[in-house]
């Protein structure tokens, strides 16, 4: 005959002021996600635009070389940070539709979805910062051998 622990037979309860917190927390996840949609079309109205403005600062100013390519640089740019930016923010605004129907709705199956989307936003931006980090790692190498070869 098996027995069980404690930890088995443990569960979790949310008291009242939990929930007031989850619930007021998925409000200004509500909010942030809404901020960073909008954030995310006028990234995409720069990458849409950046071609037609640097085309027009070559016709105005004498000193830029023809054809250069910048506007369709800064484009591709912004439309990849539009992009990246993107899922972090979906994945909030599901922890916080998931979580504000929850306590709506009493719903466990929704409250469960609603942290499962949590966990992707951090795991997403904690995956994005070592990416990051690592990239500034990688060009400060390399802006020491330059400054060493320079020198």
């Amino acid at each position: 005959m098996e027995e069980t622990s404690v930890f088995e037979k443990f569960e979790l309860q949310l008291d009242t002021t939990a929930k007031d917190f989850l619930r007021e927390t998925a409000k200004w996840a509500y909010f942030l996600s809404i901020v960073g949609y909008v954030a995310i079309a006028f990234l995409v109205l720069i990458a849409v635009f950046a071609g037609s403005f640097f085309s027009m600062m070559n016709n105005t100013l004498p000193g830029m070389p023809p054809g250069n390519n910048f506007g369709v640089l800064f484009g591709v740019i912004y439309f990849a940070m539009a992009v990246i930016y993107f899922f972090p923010v979906y994945f909030l605004n599901k922890f916080a539709s998931n979580g504000k129907k929850a306590f709506r709705d009493n719903d466990s199956e929704a409250l469960t979805s609603s942290f499962e989307y949590l966990k992707s936003h951090y795991k997403f931006v904690g995956i994005l910062t070592v990416v990051l980090l690592a990239f500034y790692a990688l060009a400060l190498v390399f802006v020491f051998i330059a400054s060493l070869i320079a020198s």
